[in-house]
């Protein structure tokens, strides 16, 4: 997430935040981009349209793909560019297929009705003027084993939050754990940052991807839009990610673009533009149990400054999402599930809600003010009461189904569950595994 609107209004707040902010993005000459070394990057995506085969290679442009025996070319998606100089081709799957390859090798097909996500988000290692990572260090950017380890659990999904793209600014001179790192919006950074890292699950189950705040149009907007973005053809900046509902057999993904809104204001063009995406919920509402899948959270709490003992300061997040989904029932919408607060949380309210659920625990840094202490306890989020669950650990959280719910756990960087949660209806209760909440970290 960005953090510059967060400390600004600490800093009204309370004027000894003063300059707590992150600094601004780079700016200045791209440095060169060099076509990479590799040979093509395969993965299945799932749309509003179905399973599609992704491929981005460096060749001659698209190959075939077979599926169920059956050879065809694949479509031209995105041709070379000075920023991307590869080709990015896809292919709509059939619904059904039980086999699908390219060159040789098989791609992951999803179940008709799948029995176990994984899910995480903001994932990339920042770069950005002062706010760096040591991204050759996988305990300072853990993000390759968050993947690696998460594959193992075998999932039939992936769920991506959002926030891929975070290396802005070159490595700062002399700074050996990101030294000769890419940065800018191009093929070899976002390599780098994510598909590089993500081979092992991207070789391992179809993935659903959220846009993040990270790939607006400021910043990674057309990597987003040429590589991951679900529409059937990639759109030109400045350009939202339109609405569509993901089918995951028993289970519909409302996924809404929230890379626009404001995480502090609500200012009124933003309101209306993340309330039209809401009216899907109207104009396709749920017939199966439904969740919003959005990067920025509608409710969260963000630690800005860390009290000790007494907890976090924290502010509450998102003015704008707030402002359009106040009054709306949300019908058949079980949970919200989101990122951007570098952190894990859920929020299981005592009104007419969906619970929240954040995941951002995928490899960048933390929010500045956090613990990993476990929080448990009651908290007041736009006005309503919530049980609140939470801590800043690096992970990923594994859901099976179980029943008319969800039910699971939340992996640390060493593959050992540390939290438990379990979803029924509008009931998400989290907690600390026995023996991980009998001692601090």
């Amino acid at each position: 997430m960005n953090r510059a609107p967060i400390f600004a209004a600490v800093v009204a707040a309370c004027l000894a935040l003063a300059g707590a902010g992150r600094a601004d993005r780079a700016t200045g000459p791209k440095q060169p981009i060099a076509i990479p070394v590799f040979s093509e990057t395969a993965w299945v995506e799932l749309t509003d349209r179905g399973a599609e085969a992704r491929l981005i290679t460096n060749g001659r442009g698209c190959p075939r793909i077979e599926v169920d025996g059956v050879g065809t070319s694949m479509t031209l998606r995105s041709s070379p560019t000075g920023d991307f100089p590869v080709y990015v081709c896809q292919t709509l799957l059939p619904k059904g297929s039980r086999a699908a390859s390219i060159d040789g090798h098989a791609l992951p097909l999803p179940r008709a009705t799948p029995r176990r996500l994984v899910i995480f988000g903001d994932t990339g290692c920042r770069l950005k003027g002062k706010a760096v990572q040591d991204c050759d260090n996988p305990d300072q950017w853990p993000f390759a084993v968050v993947a690696r380890l998460a594959a193992a659990h075998h999932p039939d999904v992936v769920i991506h939050v959002g926030d891929y793209y975070y290396r802005e600014s070159p490595c700062p001179a002399g700074r050996a754990g990101c030294a000769g790192s890419p940065w800018g919006d191009n093929w070899t950074t976002w390599d780098a940052d994510f598909f590089a890292p993500a081979a092992p699950l991207l070789a391992g189950a179809p993935w659903v991807m959220a846009r993040g705040n990270h790939e607006d149009c400021e910043r990674g907007g057309p990597g987003w839009f040429a590589l991951l973005d679900g529409a059937a053809a990639p759109a030109t900046c400045p350009a939202a990610s339109a609405p569509m509902v993901v089918d995951l057999g028993g289970l519909e993904l409302y996924m809404l673009d929230s890379s626009g809104t404001v995480d502090t204001k609500a200012p009124p063009d933003a309101v209306a533009a993340f309330a039209g995406q809401l009216d899907v919920l109207k104009t396709r509402p749920p017939t199966e149990p439904a969740w919003i899948l959005t990067h920025r959270p509608i409710w969260g709490l963000v630690p800005v400054v860390n009290a000790g003992p007494l907890g976090p300061l924290e502010l509450p997040i998102n003015a704008t999402e707030q402002a359009a989904a106040r009054g709306r029932h949300l019908a058949g919408v079980q949970m919200v599930l989101s990122g951007h607060i570098h952190h894990f949380a859920s929020f299981q309210f005592k009104g007419d809600r969906p619970s929240q659920l954040i995941v951002g625990t995928g490899g960048d840094v933390g929010e500045p003010g956090d613990t990993p202490r476990f929080l448990d306890g009651e908290v007041d989020v736009d006005g309503m009461s919530a049980r609140r669950f939470g801590f800043d650990r690096y992970g990923f959280l594994v859901l099976d189904r179980y029943g008319a719910g969800w039910r699971g756990a939340f992996y640390d960087v060493h593959d050992r569950a540390i939290a438990t949660c379990g979803l029924v209806g509008r009931q998400l209760a989290c907690h600390a595994t026995p023996d991980k909440a009998a001692r601090r970290p």
